[in-house]
């Protein structure tokens, strides 16, 4: 797979990364430790260099990557996150300087590693001026245990305050064809800082897959169950959307999934979408779109389509939304 590099920060990394989230976190049960290592690898042997988990997705997330990558360690990017009070993220938002550097020491332990390739922090915390977290950080570069900063679903007064500090080289958020908000204001500004972009849910939570309609049953503990936008009138509301990319898809002998990847890999040479699965055949599919070209015909369709169309729920619940871009 082809290469990219995050900003001006020179962090090189895969076309598309794998987001592990889902492993063990956030769409049910997950998987077991075994699975989920076995993915992990499957990924690597496929040519992702990028991967992507948290504090917040549980120690055994962390344990998995850093169990999974030890042997190529050198080959991989891994990026991790603080920022949640005692990694759990129903309890709010702690990063506070000691906060940060206690999760950083039991991250490297989780993960096998000397050093974390690009560090997050998960979300802002409105009761810590963001010059002391990007100052910890920064603290933490200097001592060799960090290599980069990166902020997620932060606003451009957080993102400004921070790269003044401690250059950001990447800011994660959500990005896809149903979430559409970064190009308003985010895109330009990190065009503007010479900072990458690395959007999650590029697959709309899998609804962009085609695989998802208004009956589709979620497990109990699947986060898409308080999601508005996956209500059952949204599900069906949207569907117009999929049909679209359906249409688009058949065109070029792909798949929506593929469609939608390629459409994010299109919009800025320093995009790096992370797609996560936790079965073989859509790690598969998913990587076959970094060769998917998108030619000037098939986006202008893509875009009128969108043109045509009102996505339908909100992307979060309030207390949710209310987190991000702080």
């Amino acid at each position: 797979m082809h290469k990219r590099t995050l900003g001006r920060t020179g962090l090189q990394v895969s076309a598309l990364g794998f987001g592990c989230m889902g492993l063990s976190f956030g769409y049910g049960p997950g998987v077991d430790r075994a699975a989920g290592i076995t993915m992990i690898r499957q990924a690597f042997e496929r040519g992702v260099t990028f991967f992507d988990t948290a504090e917040a997705y549980g120690a055994l997330n962390e344990e998995m990557v850093g169990e999974a990558l030890a042997p190529v360690r050198d080959q991989v990017v891994i990026a991790t996150k603080f920022g949640f009070r005692d990694g759990n993220a129903n309890l709010g938002m702690d990063s506070r300087p000691e906060r940060i550097r206690v999760v950083v020491e039991q991250s490297l332990r989780r993960l096998r590693t000397d050093r974390i390739d690009l560090l997050y922090q998960h979300r802002v915390d409105p009761a810590v001026p963001m010059e002391d977290v990007a100052g910890t950080v920064k603290a933490l570069i200097a001592e060799g245990k960090v290599l980069h900063f990166g902020l997620s679903e932060a606003g451009a007064a957080s993102i400004r305050r921070a790269h003044a500090v401690q250059p950001v080289a990447a800011l994660q958020s959500e990005y896809s064809l149903w979430w559409r908000e970064p190009e308003q204001q985010t895109l330009p500004l990190l065009a503007e800082l010479g900072i990458g972009f690395v959007p999650f849910s590029p697959l709309g939570k899998g609804f962009l897959t085609g695989t998802i309609d208004a009956s589709t049953p979620f497990a109990p503990d699947d986060f898409r169950n308080v999601v508005p936008r996956f209500a059952a009138a949204a599900r069906q509301a949207n569907q117009a959307l999929v049909d679209a990319l359906k249409q688009v898809a058949a065109e070029r002998s792909a798949t929506p999934a593929q469609i939608a990847l390629a459409w994010l890999l299109a919009q800025r040479p320093d995009i790096v979408p992370i797609p996560g699965t936790t079965k073989l055949h859509r790690l598969d599919e998913n990587l076959g779109a970094a060769a998917l070209e998108l030619s000037a015909g098939d986006l202008a369709r893509i875009h009128a389509a969108l043109d045509a169309i009102t996505v339908t729920g909100d992307r979060y619940p309030p207390a949710l939304a209310a987190r991000a871009g702080r």
